[in-house]
């Protein structure tokens, strides 16, 4: 496990980008965390570092939105998933063994299905307003990713 402190989105998007470059083909990055707390920065950076070229943004509505990049990057929102039948009918599964990276807002809601050697990235908020302290579980190539 490492913790890193960011003190606004830009630390945030610098360390998904860093993660990202870190980031076997299939990966499963799974994030928990409050409403706000950076989960959808966090992807942007992702994406950066995967050199997606589209804009991201939550696909709370949409519930899976899928970027370009190389690997392709897959961002879900699992936030309305109650049930085994709905996470069905996001594709979720589809996903899993495609060779794209998979970013997961809301993984609280779908813990059960997630692979075993996904990613965890939990945040948390800090003091100030913009600071989150970002805890990262799990196996990348490097485990030195971000410093």
């Amino acid at each position: 496990m490492r913790e890193y402190e960011s003190h606004g989105p830009a630390d945030t998007e610098r360390l998904g980008e860093a993660l990202a470059k870190e980031l076997r083909p299939g990966a499963v990055v799974a994030f928990f965390g409050d409403m706000g707390s950076g989960k959808t920065v966090f992807t942007r950076g992702l994406a950066r570092g995967l050199q997606c070229t589209e804009s991201v943004s939550s696909p709370t509505f949409a519930l899976v939105h899928e970027y370009g990049g190389e690997p392709p990057l897959v961002h879900f929102d699992m936030y309305r998933i109650n049930t085994w039948d709905e996470l069905d009918s996001t594709g979720f599964y589809d996903y899993i063994d495609s060779g794209c990276v998979l970013a997961v807002e809301w993984s609280e809601n779908i813990e059960n299905a997630l692979p075993e050697d996904a990613v965890r990235v939990e945040f948390f908020r800090g003091s100030g307003e913009n600071e989150r302290l970002i805890r990262v579980t799990g196996e990348t190539i490097h485990e030195d990713f971000g410093d």
